[in-house]
């Protein structure tokens, strides 16, 4: 395995050799295209479950297998949360989009049993610039996390740098973000999800170190007014406690010597 001077003995990230992080890739691109074709099809009048039948389709022509399909029960191969939902809403056919929602998908796959995991939120028609505003500072602060993937950093590290990115946005755009409590980010690999969980604020210069092939599943969330959350009666759609709009980004990113690698391009 491919090592770092002078982090012997010390915990370091998982790391994965350069042929399995090209075979991370595949699924990665192949839940990119997943989300290409998710947001095409989310036009005023489509429900969320037929976003998540043109997600598995790409998935499995693609010769992939929709890894949140059954993970724990999950039933669908989405998670589709719209407006004041946060994360891991399920995709019906009662919720129809409509203009002005504010939508945001995460979605995996698994090709030759190596798992891609990435989200992204966009808006059906235009968005109100409150909204526009808060998914452009959940991007920011996804890829102020992403630049702080470098060799030698430690896992807090890229969680402070999400959260600067996040104060980055709000004095670009004259407001605060809640930055969602109790969820971020996670190793991946032949899992969806493994250890470290990688909080999205905190201190830097805590927890285990970053050497050239660890990967990581950023994903900051954000919302226009709180910072919690509650769980919907069907255990797992989370929403904001006082229905403020949300927004989620994500990407699954390794660790290199030329750079961060987005695996899910």
């Amino acid at each position: 395995m491919i090592g770092l001077p002078g982090l012997r003995g010390r915990k370091v990230v998982p790391q994965r050799t350069p042929g399995e992080l090209d075979a991370m890739a595949v699924a990665g691109a192949l839940v990119a295209a997943a989300l290409r074709a998710v947001r095409a099809a989310a036009v005023p009048g489509a429900s969320t479950l037929d976003l998540d039948r043109v997600a598995e389709a790409v998935i499995r022509d693609g010769g992939g297998v929709p890894s949140f399909l059954g993970y724990h029960g999950y039933p669908g191969s989405i998670c589709s949360s719209v407006n004041d939902r946060v994360v891991h809403g399920i995709p019906t056919a009662d919720e129809v989009l409509a203009a002005g929602d504010l939508v945001s998908i995460d979605c995996g796959a698994i090709v030759d049993g190596w798992h891609g995991d990435s989200a992204f939120t966009f808006g059906v028609g235009t968005l109100i610039d409150a909204d526009a505003n808060l998914s452009e500072a959940t991007r920011l602060s996804m890829e102020a996390g992403i630049a702080a993937m470098v060799p030698g950093n430690r896992l807090t590290d890229v969680s402070h740098a999400i959260e600067n990115g996040t104060h980055d946005a709000e004095q670009r755009h004259g407001r605060s973000y809640g930055i969602v409590a109790g969820y971020g980010g996670h190793g991946i690999g032949r899992e969806m999800h493994m250890d470290p969980f990688l909080p999205n604020e905190g201190a830097p210069g805590r927890g285990p170190y970053l050497a050239p092939g660890s990967v990581l599943a950023i994903e900051p969330m954000l919302t226009l007014g709180t910072s919690r959350t509650r769980v919907l009666d069907d255990d797992w759609t989370v929403v904001t406690t006082d229905g403020s709009r949300a927004a989620h980004w994500e990407h699954t990113v390794a660790v290199t010597d030329d750079g961060p690698r987005i695996l899910t391009l």
